[in-house]
């Protein structure tokens, strides 16, 4: 199975554009928003081409085949927007071998994880940083902000692609960070 990942949006509508045509030249069968998909909050500059509004139409289209978690700057006003649903905190995608934990990263994070084992990947946005590493009890992912990256990276998406996931540059498709999840 090919998953595709963005988080940290922020009503971005050139990004959403950008990423919504790498979904489907990229032929995976989810896309899985991390959260913060229409508002740019209170801390973070408003985004290049901010229009939530046209984020949230954009975004409906492709409604059958999005999995989405609720951000720190999403409400239940934005679900009003949505036609799939984002009031959720964490979701999970099982493979054959482990678990996608999905979060947003405000609640749960790499310092609060919830109970996971060895092989499972916890993917989390939140950060705006690009992270793919094995950490002290998981596995790590982060595929960093599509609008408004943060710690001198470009903005970028993240795929699973053959049991290798992957944080790209939303630009170039560039491989920034890397790795193996299936042994």
């Amino acid at each position: 199975m090919k998953l595709m990942f963005a988080s940290d949006i922020h009503g971005s509508l050139p990004a959403t554009e950008r990423v919504l045509a790498l979904f489907e030249q990229s032929g995976a069968s989810w896309l899985i928003l991390l959260g913060d998909l229409l508002n740019h909050g209170p801390r973070n500059a408003l985004p290049d081409g901010y229009a939530p509004a046209q984020v949230a139409e954009k975004l409906n289209a492709y409604a059958s085949r999005i999995i989405a978690v609720r951000g720190n700057c999403d409400s239940e006003v934005d679900q009003m927007l949505l036609h799939f649903p984002i009031t959720a905190p964490w979701q999970q995608v099982l493979l054959a071998q482990q678990r996608l934990f999905l979060t947003h990263g405000h609640l749960w994070q790499p310092e609060n994880l919830p109970p996971l084992s060895e092989r499972d990947v916890f993917v989390y946005g939140h950060t705006h940083i690009p992270v793919a590493q094995q950490g002290e009890s998981c596995l790590l992912f982060n595929p960093g902000s599509v609008s408004i990256p943060k710690g001198g990276f470009a903005p970028s998406y993240g795929m699973l692609d053959d049991g290798v996931l992957s944080v790209q540059t939303l630009d170039d498709c560039r491989v920034i960070a890397q790795m193996a999840i299936t042994p």
